[in-house]
């Protein structure tokens, strides 16, 4: 991002949504009790950036009920922007989530048609005015695969952000049981991700995107450089890709991140999770700690810690949002996990 960090200030567009998680570890067929968490990609970056003192500025659309107001108070709580949000529609768009465990996986349903964003008319919001005084725009793969219509308004977002010279940021957030309205996103995507300068991705969305295939044989570190080569062909303005990875050790999660930035590529140090709390928004944890650090003006190996801080210490944490602080990102990044009571 090419500004001060007392002046930047990232807008997003994504849908708002309410998470209803089944309670206490049971399966949705044993349901009595849904806790209500909220959530969605691009919101989930607003709030860590705005605790993390970045001004932010949500974008959507919702219906005017009290569903939808308990969504934005709880945006409002973390000083997230929502003033340049549209409204219309008849539903919230919602996720139901059934926690798994070291046994099985968790499970996530969504429901999620015909809600007031996926049915988003073009020409409604006033990109122009809305990105006036915004250094950086972000948006995911999660939009267009929620409707077409979604697809075409975010379409519109990216290229006013393109005219205007804004830094436009991507995460890939490929989800397969989205993209249901007939288009493979193979269609859709690379004409989005033309205009990113930074994008968070993972090799299996970059395939489904583009058709990159990388050696499954070769390492982590080989297959991300190689993408990002052969990435920078479909998306020129491209400037930083970075990659969050998660492999299992027994019943540890070992979780680090990879970055490609100024020319140069850098990995984080491995951590190891022993126990996650949720996993639910961790990707957008990291893509939050990455913008922080870029904002910044962080060299390259500390915007791969600092996003990789993000991504580890959401997973302890219930709920969408990643309610950390720049101290404890940074006393994480130099003292690693702790089970220490602070006091």
């Amino acid at each position: 991002m090419n500004t001060d960090t007392p002046q930047t200030k990232v807008a997003t567009f994504g849908e708002l949504l309410l998470r209803m998680s089944v309670a206490n570890g049971y399966r949705f067929t044993q349901a009595n009790e849904l806790k209500v968490h909220i959530g969605g990609a691009e919101a989930n970056v607003c709030v860590l950036l705005s605790l993390l003192g970045i001004k932010t500025d949500y974008i959507t659309r919702l219906p005017q009920n009290d569903l939808a107001q308990l969504a934005l108070n709880e945006l409002h709580k973390y000083n997230v922007n929502t003033s340049n949000s549209i409204y219309g529609g008849d539903r919230i768009g919602m996720y139901f989530v059934e926690a798994g465990n070291q046994i099985r996986q968790s499970q996530v349903i969504y429901d999620r048609n015909n809600s007031s964003f996926a049915t988003i008319d073009k020409n409604k919001i006033d990109w122009d005015v809305v990105l006036n005084d915004v250094t950086h725009f972000h948006w995911s793969g999660i939009s267009p695969g929620v409707s077409y219509e979604a697809g075409l308004v975010c379409k519109e977002a990216i290229l006013a952000a393109h005219q205007k010279g804004i830094s436009i940021s991507s995460d890939f957030n490929f989800r397969s049981k989205l993209w249901q309205y007939g288009k493979h996103p193979s269609e859709i995507m690379p004409e989005l991700l033309y205009y990113s300068t930074i994008t968070v991705a993972d090799l299996d969305a970059i395939e489904i995107y583009f058709g990159i295939k990388t050696d499954q044989e070769d390492s982590d570190a080989d297959r991300f450089q190689k993408a990002y080569f052969l990435l920078k062909e479909k998306m020129p303005f491209l400037k930083t890709l970075a990659m969050s990875f998660r492999k299992s050790e027994g019943q540890t999660h070992l979780y680090n991140g990879m970055l490609f930035h100024d020319g140069s590529f850098y990995q984080s140090e491995i951590h190891k999770i022993h126990l996650v709390t949720d996993q639910i928004g961790s990707g957008d944890a990291f893509t939050a700690g990455l913008l922080y650090a870029l904002a910044h003006n962080k060299a390259g190996q500390e915007c791969i810690e600092w996003a990789t801080a993000c991504g580890v210490i959401k997973q302890s944490i219930p709920g969408d949002f990643a309610l950390s602080t720049a101290a404890e990102i940074s006393h994480f990044i130099k003292n690693g996990s702790s089970n220490r009571i602070n006091r």
